[in-house]
């Protein structure tokens, strides 16, 4: 069966490398000032103030070379992100990705079954209720981001948005804040579909998928039943 559409397909890559580059010249340019405090005070809720990222998680090389990667990916990431949700808006794709009624009900059965409380795995669609919410959480993550963002690259221009975050530093914690939840989730998406469902890559390249192959017909948890029952059909 068919189960992403190309521009689904070459959205999700564009924004997959996009992101890449925001998150290491991000951290780059993190580095250059470790922290959030205003030279001479402390930061209430950063304990690692000055304290700088390892090397090898960074991007750019210097602090100029890191701000042109960040400012030129952010332009991708948002120009990419606004097809990508114009797309599953006309096409009716979003159905597919928002929370629906029975939602934390939905989720509930999925962590029982993660967390070994429930034996079966439960039938929820195409996405499960955790994997809508993760995606529905997504756009708003990227776009305080990106808000964050601007506030902290333009703080004179936009010095109403910067004084809405709470001043520089407080937009820069912000910032940095949402930068670390996307990372979190891509992070999660990146071992869920690994540890259960790596016949998902096919159709994120392809667009083909095998419903024989889901995590439902395998009951399959993250690294168990990787290959298991029911014994998997030809592909389509």
């Amino acid at each position: 069966m068919h189960r992403h559409h190309w521009v689904v397909r070459l959205t999700h890559w564009v924004n997959a490398l996009a992101l890449t580059v925001m998150i290491g010249s991000g951290l780059r340019i993190y580095n250059a000032s470790p922290g959030f405090a205003p030279k001479g005070n402390s930061f209430c809720c950063w304990p690692w103030e000055g304290m700088a990222v390892p090397a090898w998680t960074t991007f750019g090389g210097w602090l100029g070379g890191a701000r042109h990667w960040h400012f030129a990916a952010m332009w991708v990431l948002v120009l990419n992100g606004l097809v990508y949700l114009g797309f599953i808006w006309l096409h009716g794709e979003w159905r597919d990705l928002v929370p629906r009624r029975g939602f934390v009900r939905d989720a509930i059965a999925m962590a029982r079954f993660y967390l070994f409380v429930s034996r079966e795995h439960p039938r929820q669609g195409k996405h499960n209720a955790l994997q809508r919410g993760a995606y529905f959480v997504l756009p708003y993550v990227g776009a305080a981001s990106v808000i964050t963002g601007l506030a902290i690259w333009k703080p004179v221009t936009l010095g109403w948005l910067t004084a809405l975050m709470g001043g520089y530093h407080w937009a820069r914690f912000w910032h940095f804040g949402a930068m670390a939840l996307l990372v979190v989730l891509a992070l999660g998406h990146v071992f869920m579909v690994l540890a259960v469902d790596p016949w998902s890559l096919r159709a994120m390249i392809t667009g083909g998928y095998n419903p024989a192959r889901s995590p439902e017909e395998r009951n399959a948890r993250p690294f168990v039943n990787l290959f298991g029952r029911p014994a998997p059909k030809a592909d389509a």
